[in-house]
């Protein structure tokens, strides 16, 4: 019996997730190549990996009573000077996120915890580098954009390595897809020429 470091959050789909990945790492994040892209439901908890079957469980009735949605990415943010953070932020999508998170945290739940900031998602793109590198991840990424139809989350473990690991993805209960997260925009989603 040990402790395993979990988290639970919605991936950024490809080729959303890989872009922002690479531009993470470019802007000096030593953290980017062990993180998939994400936006965070249960931020890095340690359990008991007894729990494991049980929090799974949990999951599988928080992802049931769940419904798609769409998720939409646009423009920068920062928690600077609280945290050290620069992130994509989330338009369409933060009620329905808001909602999932305190279902996974549900106080009668086997990951019941209170959290040190108030929840607001986002995609992190910096954490923790020089102010210069911050303040370039805010400007090159000012105008990113990305949209999708949200079906569901997964649940990770951070590995002894610092690698975060999907162990295993669990699916809304509803199959109906809201019509505007169906349609294509047109939209383009890739970053403006340097």
């Amino acid at each position: 019996m040990g402790t395993v470091t979990i988290g639970v959050s919605i991936a950024v789909p490809e080729p959303h997730g890989s872009l922002l990945q690479e531009q993470r790492a470019s802007f000096g994040d030593p953290a980017a190549s062990g993180i998939p892209t994400h936006v965070t439901l249960l931020p890095p908890t340690e359990v008991d990996d007894s729990e494991l079957p049980a929090i799974e469980d949990h999951l599988t009735d928080v992802a049931a009573a769940g419904r798609p949605f769409l998720m939409r990415l646009s423009g920068t943010g920062t928690f600077r000077p609280l945290s050290p953070v620069v992130f994509v932020q989330v338009i369409d999508g933060t009620e329905a996120c808001t909602w999932l998170q305190k279902q996974v945290r549900d106080a009668s739940g086997p990951v019941a915890r209170e959290l040190a900031f108030p929840y607001h998602p986002h995609v992190t793109v910096a954490h923790g580098i020089p102010d210069e590198a911050m303040d370039r991840a805010y400007e090159e990424l000012s105008e990113f954009e990305a949209e999708w139809p949200c079906t569901g989350f997964a649940l990770y473990e951070q590995g002894a390595d610092g690698v975060w690991r999907k162990l295993r993805e669990f699916a809304f209960g509803g199959s109906v897809v809201p019509p505007q997260a169906a349609a294509p925009t047109g939209r383009d989603t890739t970053l403006p020429a340097r």
